[in-house]
């Protein structure tokens, strides 16, 4: 029964997505055909969509990417949210992604594949769970995809970490037998390739141990991280109607666009010119930092507004869902690296991070005349410094730089409303954004309408909408 019920699911994720696989290699050192690879696919398709679509928007109005301005989103802005809203999301990541992978990680098993297969399907259930334990604090977990089990069990945030840690290193295991890669195509990221999924298991824990505070283990394992932009994992998308960007579905194609605007916060900090600033006094370019290119990168002006770039850059329509990136495990390896062994480590990882974005970085249509982000010397951050107007410490002044910079890069994906959350309290150096009604900020989704008429195990009272979640108390 759950063989037939994954299968059919799959299905209707593959009728919208046929062509993210066209155009991979082949490896002639893969099997070419086994009864799990579309299940596979549909797992990383599952995957996609609960990472990069309706999810990831909502969070990006929770934490101030995004404005609505009309029908549901004017709501999600107004904090005007009920447990319905949150329906799809779960079904997304418990169906959608975390059936999908439950069952090619069994289908594999009884071909008697082992290795990378398994490493894989792994990886991405840590991804699924990882995601959603961030957003909903307490979750299903080791019940969780079960289909004979009726009323999964929910299991404290805290305990749920520590889960993901375990499953990574035991994906990071398989994947470092290097046998059992899975067929050729059925992975869409990296066509089976060990070394790339263990450096997304690694940068993974590095995400973890960020979310959990533990500094020291997050830089430990991001040592070990995403090395490179071609480990990147992404989903890769096409020119069709079926294979589109879900950004560009949402701001070019479908007639919700007109829901959603780039917030005027967002659109300040990198928007270079007066003209088009919604507030020039937030822009944080200086005279080492020239963030034109980034701008035309991630916005465009529509007759809406400022939207995300549907042309050629972030939302256009055959660009790269970011899921776990090469310039996340950076500036990881900042962040964790300046509360765990100081200053310099921390500038030294910031300024490995500027030389990568000197040369374009993810700004795949940057012009190079609009793209400048020098290396910043201690100095910078002392009273008075460029990046130290207020008089607050060197220190701080340093972290915060960091803490917007990782805010910037994550425009569009759920780690923007993880770092808001992290590090609300940390008044002097968070990122300032402020609630968009009423005195509190966002702190996670609502269990949703279709989970708490099912299964007796919610937590009751079910969390209010600013509750924070165990890890943000």
């Amino acid at each position: 029964m759950k063989r037939l019920t994954t299968i059919l699911i799959l299905t209707g994720l593959l009728s919208a997505c046929s062509g993210l696989v066209e155009g991979l290699n082949d490896n002639p050192n893969s099997p070419t055909t086994t009864s799990y690879q579309n299940i596979l696919t549909g797992a990383e398709v599952g995957n996609t969509v609960f990472q990069t679509g309706e999810t990831a928007r909502k969070a990006g109005i929770f934490c101030g990417y995004y404005t609505g301005i009309d029908r549901q989103h004017l709501g999600f802005s107004e904090y005007a949210v009920t447990t319905s809203d949150f329906d799809s999301q779960w079904n997304d990541v418990y169906v959608g992604a975390l059936a999908n992978a439950l069952a090619a990680e069994q289908a594999a098993k009884e071909e008697g594949l082992e290795g990378v297969t398994i490493g894989v399907t792994q990886a991405l259930r840590a991804l699924a769970l990882g995601t959603a334990t961030s957003l909903w604090g307490d979750i299903p977990f080791d019940e969780a995809g079960m289909i004979e089990v009726e009323n999964p069990a929910f299991e404290g945030q805290l305990a749920v970490y520590d889960k993901l840690q375990n499953l990574l290193d035991e994906a990071i295991n398989n994947l470092s037998l290097g046998k059992g890669r899975p067929a050729s195509n059925s992975d869409i990221h990296f066509d089976g390739d060990p070394v790339a999924w263990t450096e997304v298991a690694y940068t993974l824990k590095a995400r973890y141990y960020m979310h959990t505070k533990e500094y020291a283990n997050a830089y430990t394992a991001a040592q070990k991280g995403i090395s490179s932009p071609d480990n990147t994992l992404a989903t890769p998308h096409g020119t069709a109607d079926d294979n589109s960007n879900l950004n560009y579905q949402f701001f070019a194609v479908e007639v919700r666009q007109s829901d959603l605007v780039t917030s005027d916060f967002m659109a300040s900090l990198i928007a270079p010119d007066p003209a088009t600033s919604p507030d020039f006094t937030n822009y944080r370019g200086n005279a080492k930092t020239n963030e034109a290119g980034r701008y035309h990168y991630l916005l465009n002006t529509t007759s809406f507004g400022i939207q995300p770039n549907t042309s050629d850059g972030f939302a256009a329509q055959d660009a790269p869902a970011p899921l776990v990136t090469y310039a996340e495990n950076l500036l990881i390896l900042a962040e964790a690296g300046f509360r765990s062994q100081g200053f310099d480590t921390g500038l030294q990882h910031l300024n490995d991070f500027r030389a990568w974005m000197s040369t374009g970085g993810y700004l795949t249509n940057a012009d190079p005349a609009n793209v400048q982000y020098d290396a910043y010397v201690a100095a910078d951050f002392e009273n008075g410094g460029i990046e130290n107007p207020d008089g607050v410490s060197a220190g701080e002044a340093l972290l915060r730089e960091i803490l917007e910079e990782r805010y910037v890069t994550f425009f569009g994906m759920v780690e923007g409303f993880n770092d808001t959350r992290r590090t609300e309290k940390e008044t002097t150096v968070r990122v300032p954004i402020t609630p968009n009604t009423g005195s509190q900020l966002p702190q996670r989704f609502l269990y949703p309408t279709t989970e708490i008429d099912r299964n007796s195990n919610v937590p009751v009272p079910v969390p209010d909408f600013f509750a924070p979640t165990p890890v943000n108390q």
